[in-house]
C-alpha cells in the first residue's frame, strides 16, 4: 500500500489533522477515508455524539482517538485535541470539520504555507458567494469579520471558517474562557494580541442544499454566547489593547504613518465613501438612540460597505466631555423648531406635560443635529481629502 500523498510534508511539519465530531456520523467516514489519502497523522476528538460515531470509530484503530460521553461544545473539544495534539509530539495542527463541509486537498495548501510562516495561525477563507450559501451564514461571516477587525485591527475575509491551522506553542497553553462555537471567535482574537499572526488563504467550500444540511449551530443560543463574548473583547481591545498598541506605535515614527495611510489614504476607497463613513459616524454619534448608536450603525455600516475606521472615529463624537454639550445643543435646537419660549427650568417646577415637552424638543432637536453635523462632516471630510489627493497627484 503505497504512502499517503501528503505524508512526508506532515512530517516536516510536525503536523496532524485534528477533527472535532458531534453527531456527523453520515459523512464522517467518507471525510475520514478522503483525509487518509493525503496524511496517517489524524486525531479525532468525539465530542458526546449519541449516533453511529463511535462505532465508526472503533473500526479506524490506526487514527488517534478521544472520545468522552457528555456533548461539551466545539471549542472544548478543539481544545482537548490541542493538549493530545501536544502530548503526541506535533507542533501544528491542521482543524477539519466532520461534515464534509472542507476538502481534504486543500490539506498541501496549509503545510505550504506552515513552511513559509510556521508561527501563524492560518484560516482557510472560503467563497462565500457560491451557490447554496446560506444567506446568514454571509452575512455573519461579514460581521464576525468586521468584530474581528474591531478587536486586532486585521482584515481577513473570512474569521468563521472552521479550516485552520494552529501554531500549538503559541495558543495551546492559553487559559480559555469559551467552550462552544465562540472559541473559534476567541482563539484568533487573543492569538492577534499576544502577536501570533493571523492570515489567511483560499480553499474549496461545499455547500449541500438545504435540505441535506446538517447544522448543530443554534441560532438563539449560540448568537447570545457569541454577543456576550464580542462585548467583552471589544471592552478589553477599547480599554486596553488598543491603547497599548497605539501607544506602543506612536512611539515611533511609522506608527504616525500608517495611522494616517489606513484612515485617509487607501486609494481602493473613493473620497465619497471616506467622507459619508465620517458622515455616517457623526450622525450615529448624535441621533438620539443612546446606548444604541453603535449596536445600529456597525451593522449598517457593514451594509454599506463603509470605512470603518472612519465611521468608528468619527461616531466617537458623543464621547465626554462633549456629551453634554450635545445634549445640550440638541435641546435647544428642538425647542427654536418648536418655538418653544420658555428656555428657564426649574425641578421642582416640573410637570408630566413639561417632561413630554422637553423630550420631544431634545429627540427632534437630536435627530435634526445629527443629520446636520453629518452634511458638516461629509462637506469637510471630502474637501479635505480632495486637497489630499490633489497634492499627491502634483508631488
Amino acid at each position: 500500500m503505497s504512502a499517503p500523498l501528503y505524508e512526508d510534508k506532515f512530517i516536516q511539519c510536525h503536523a496532524c489533522v485534528l477533527m472535532p465530531t458531534y453527531n456527523n456520523a453520515q459523512t464522517l467516514e467518507t471525510v475520514l477515508q478522503n483525509i487518509q489519502q493525503y496524511t496517517s497523522h489524524i486525531i479525532v476528538v468525539n465530542d458526546g455524539s449519541t449516533d453511529e460515531t463511535l462505532s465508526i470509530l472503533q473500526r479506524h484503530d490506526e487514527i488517534q482517538t478521544v472520545s468522552y460521553e457528555k456533548n461539551k461544545g466545539k471549542g472544548f473539544a478543539l481544545r482537548t485535541g490541542f493538549k493530545k495534539a501536544v502530548q503526541e509530539g506535533y507542533k501544528h495542527v491542521i482543524t477539519i470539520d466532520s461534515d464534509g463541509q472542507h476538502f481534504a486537498k486543500d490539506l498541501e495548501k496549509f503545510l505550504d504555507q506552515i513552511l513559509l510562516t510556521p508561527d501563524a495561525l492560518i484560516i482557510g477563507a472560503r467563497n462565500m458567494e457560491q451557490e447554496n450559501v446560506p444567506g446568514k451564514s454571509s452575512f455573519g461571516n461579514r460581521f464576525s469579520n468586521f468584530w474581528f477587525w474591531v478587536n486586532t485591527g486585521i482584515a481577513l475575509p473570512d474569521t468563521q471558517s472552521g479550516y485552520r491551522s494552529y501554531p500549538l506553542q503559541k495558543i495551546a497553553y492559553k487559559k480559555y474562557f469559551t467552550r462552544k462555537y465562540e472559541f473559534e471567535i476567541e482563539v484568533i482574537v487573543r492569538a492577534s494580541w499576544s502577536g501570533v499572526p493571523v492570515i489567511s488563504l483560499p480553499v474549496s467550500v461545499y455547500y449541500p442544499a438545504e435540505e441535506e444540511r446538517i447544522s448543530h449551530f443554534r441560532p438563539f443560543k449560540d448568537f447570545t454566547r457569541i454577543s456576550i463574548l464580542n462585548t467583552f473583547l471589544v471592552l478589553t481591545a477599547l480599554l486596553w489593547i488598543k491603547p497599548r498598541n497605539l501607544f506602543l506605535s506612536l512611539l515611533k515614527k511609522e506608527g504616525w504613518k500608517s495611522l494616517w495611510r489606513s484612515l485617509f489614504q487607501n486609494p481602493q476607497e473613493t473620497n465619497h465613501k471616506k467622507a459619508a463613513s465620517v458622515g455616517f459616524g457623526f450622525f450615529m454619534g448624535i441621533v438620539p438612540v443612546w446606548g444604541f448608536q453603535l449596536a445600529i450603525g456597525i451593522p449598517l455600516s457593514i451594509l454599506f460597505k463603509m470605512n470603518k475606521a472612519l465611521f468608528l472615529l468619527a461616531a466617537n463624537i458623543s464621547i465626554f466631555p462633549l456629551t453634554p454639550i450635545i445634549w445640550m445643543a440638541s435641546l435647544a435646537m428642538g425647542k427654536i423648531i418648536l418655538g418653544y419660549n420658555d428656555w428657564s427650568l426649574e425641578w421642582h417646577t416640573l410637570t408630566l406635560e413639561r417632561v413630554k415637552e422637553e423630550g420631544i424638543a431634545f429627540f427632534l432637536g437630536g435627530a435634526v443635529l445629527a443629520v446636520l453635523m453629518a452634511v458638516i462632516g461629509y462637506c469637510i471630510s471630502y474637501l479635505i481629502l480632495l486637497m489630499l489627493r490633489g497634492r499627491k497627484a502634483n508631488s
